[in-house]
């Protein structure tokens, strides 16, 4: 297909038929098996065949059942390694491309919202677009001063589109929980859909990019694109050359790996410190690692798409940073204590605060060495540890609360330790830290708070 299918008839009957595929596809997998072949040669073909078929029915949709695939592809590395082999292929071609509008639909958004002129805002302006994403596409252009330029142009019904599917999507939810353990898919759709709204706002868009941009230039590590121009669905910003972070996770060497994880973990933590925003879509398609100079040390993060950010004019919440450090120095009772006063545990629940602090020592063992290695092994023993029902984490998990104004921030916490165990990267967490995360190195403010 190459127009974005529209209506919600059409988009949905493609989703609803997706359980009764898997099914099918496991009762003929059933009956391969009966006829003698073997049981882990069937069960690998079956995965192979549901990844491409749930992923390439995702990315054609593209709204928001593209939307929801992205989000999901960043928790590929909780996967068993058994399963993860067959996603990992479809999932990559979800974070770069998907299939393109015509070109006469392009043209039409483009003399609708920058004018019948259009093309003499540009030197030259290619067709073919350079990438596909949820809501847009974008085409490389040379701007009317020569500078090159990313022109990002909204689907029409993009919006209807993305409303649809997440609301298709949540009802399914159920069905699709599997996929992904460990990892709640119905509050991840709730979610993404309460931002719908803003992300297919591209002045509100232009302007969180436009303030990462004046906030990191000339910095020694984040590279930002200015925003060049914006018109209703139309963004125009400086084109970013540099490697894509999912050609990074599948072929990038050991220097190239370490160096994207630690500045991804720099500009998670350093983001919202210096601009207020954080980013809150961090899939490997939105980022490319720019090389300036010989070195590693000159390499830096560009950052892409800021359709979805967090408002935080403080920074991140302090409370994160203070019990952080409580639970590293084994401060059980303080930890809870501010676990309550923040509502993470609610009242009328009483939890034992040392089973509590056993539960999050293991997921923060990252934040408390000089480096750590992120693997998807290690996001593998998480997952399951949480998602296991014989666990003790698991029922305590259950008890615990995911306060409204925190649960952002979860998600983008989540995702992008998930892009570090994709990348394998060693990563000086506990630098990052201390350096941008309120709270985490300032005992002395606890009581003030």
């Amino acid at each position: 297909m190459s127009e974005m299918p529209r209506k919600a008839v059409s988009r949905t009957a493609r989703l609803a038929a997706l359980p009764l595929s898997f099914a099918g596809r496991a009762t003929l997998g059933l009956g391969k098996r009966l006829g003698g072949r073997p049981a882990e040669e069937v069960a690998a073909e079956l995965q192979a065949q549901t990844a491409e078929q749930l992923f390439a029915t995702l990315g054609k949709l593209k709204g928001g059942a593209m939307k929801f695939g992205q989000a999901m592809s960043v928790f590929e590395s909780a996967l068993p390694e058994d399963v993860a082999g067959p996603y990992r292929a479809a999932l990559t071609k979800l974070q770069e491309s998907a299939p393109a509008m015509p070109t006469r639909t392009v043209h039409a958004v483009l003399s609708a919202d920058l004018g019948e002129g259009w093309a003499e805002n540009f030197r030259s302006f290619s067709d073919q677009p350079s990438a596909a994403a949820s809501i847009g596409q974008v085409h490389r252009a040379a701007w009317k001063d020569g500078r090159d330029v990313a022109v990002k142009i909204q689907y029409p019904g993009a919006g209807d589109a993305l409303l649809s599917d997440l609301s298709q999507l949540s009802r399914l939810a159920r069905m699709l929980g599997p996929l992904i353990p460990g990892v709640d898919i119905k509050p991840l759709i709730a979610e993404l859909r309460e931002r719908v709204t803003e992300e297919l706002d591209y002045r509100l868009e232009a302007e969180s990019q436009q303030l990462h941009a004046r906030e990191f230039a000339g910095d020694a590590d984040i590279l930002v694109p200015r925003v060049v121009a914006q018109s209703g669905r139309v963004l125009v910003t400086e084109w970013l050359e540099g490697k894509p972070l999912s050609q990074v996770v599948s072929d990038g060497t050991r220097a190239e790996r370490d160096r994207a994880g630690q500045l991804l973990a720099r500009f998670l933590f350093a983001g919202p410190s210096r601009t207020g925003l954080l980013h809150a879509d961090p899939h490997p398609g939105n980022f490319r690692l720019v090389k300036t100079g010989r070195g590693s040390a000159s390499w830096k993060l560009g950052v892409l798409d800021f359709g979805t950010v967090d408002r935080l004019p403080g920074g991140l919440p302090r409370p994160i940073g203070t019990s952080l450090r409580l639970a590293l120095a084994g401060d059980a009772g303080a930890v809870y204590d501010l676990l309550r006063q923040e509502n993470f545990v609610r009242p009328g629940i009483s939890l034992d605060p040392d089973a509590v602090l056993d539960y999050l020592l293991p997921i923060i063992e990252p934040t408390r060495a000089e480096q750590f290695t992120f693997s998807r092994p290690w996001m593998r023993t998480q997952a399951a540890r949480i998602a296991d029902p014989r666990s003790p984490a698991y029922n305590l998990g259950k008890q615990l609360n995911l306060p409204p104004s925190y649960l952002l921030i979860h998600r983008v916490t989540l995702s992008t330790i998930g892009v570090l165990c994709q990348l394998g990267a060693t990563v000086r967490l506990h630098e990052e830290l201390l350096r941008w995360l309120p709270g985490f190195a300032e005992p002395e403010a606890d009581r003030a708070d």
